[in-house]
């Protein structure tokens, strides 16, 4: 039988740099053609995929980039936000998204479908590997048990399942990569420095995603500004 780790789009992930490029509404860089500009410089840089949030942003980075691009439809700002229903999820797909993520959070969805029933409708839509942003052990397990193909630490921290630690929660990544040795379990989430990303990696984690260290210079910017301004 294939596992996770094994499907053809993602085995050549393994050991590599994912990196997402977003940018939040009211920004300078919100357009779809800045992301797409953004997607094509990381993949020059050595990302071995691309996320990219919101339906033209999708279409507009699938149109200039040769890596899997990793999709995802924020809607809302509270609860679950991140692809939250069947019907944003299908959209995703639609879109042309190669691999499609969605919330993997135990918390009730939008749509009233629980997480394990949106995927396997999704299946009925689309064969595309299901990225599971998860926020705790008990969430990532029965994602996997549902059947996302991988599964992200993206909302460790976000949504009080978890303390917000200062970087990646590698106490979590680390207990994941120890339960689900033939699923894909990426690192995500507060991956800020070099440092980080090499801890991710040593930790087990199958490939680790960096977005605002990466793709967000308002943050970066601040980041520097306090360490310059006393």
């Amino acid at each position: 039988m294939t596992t996770p780790r094994q499907h053809p789009l993602l085995a050549p992930l393994e050991g590599t740099l994912v990196v997402s490029c977003q940018a939040y509404p009211g920004e300078p860089m919100r357009h779809p053609e800045t992301m797409a500009q953004v997607a094509q410089a990381v993949v020059i840089g050595g990302a071995s995929a691309v996320r990219a949030q919101g339906l033209d942003d999708i279409r507009a980075v699938k149109a200039v980039v040769d890596v899997p691009v990793i999709g995802i439809w924020k809607d809302g700002k509270e609860g679950v936000f991140i692809t939250p229903t069947l019907n944003h999820a299908v959209a995703v797909a639609d879109a042309g998204a190669d691999i499609i993520a969605l919330d993997g959070t135990l918390r009730a969805r939008p749509d009233g479908l629980s997480f394990a029933e949106t995927l396997r409708r999704l299946r009925e839509h689309t064969d595309a590997p299901v990225m599971a942003d998860c926020d705790s052990f008990d969430a990532a397990m029965a994602a996997a048990e549902a059947g996302a193909e991988i599964i992200g630490t993206t909302l460790s921290g976000y949504t009080g399942a978890r303390p917000k630690t200062d970087g990646p929660d590698l106490e979590l990544l680390s207990a994941l990569v120890e339960a689900l040795p033939e699923h894909v379990v990426m690192a995500e989430g507060r991956v800020h420095t070099v440092q980080q990303a090499a801890a991710a990696r040593a930790t087990g984690a199958f490939a680790v995603v960096v977005g605002t260290a990466i793709t967000h210079p308002s943050s970066i910017t601040g980041w520097f500004r306090d360490a310059v301004v006393v």
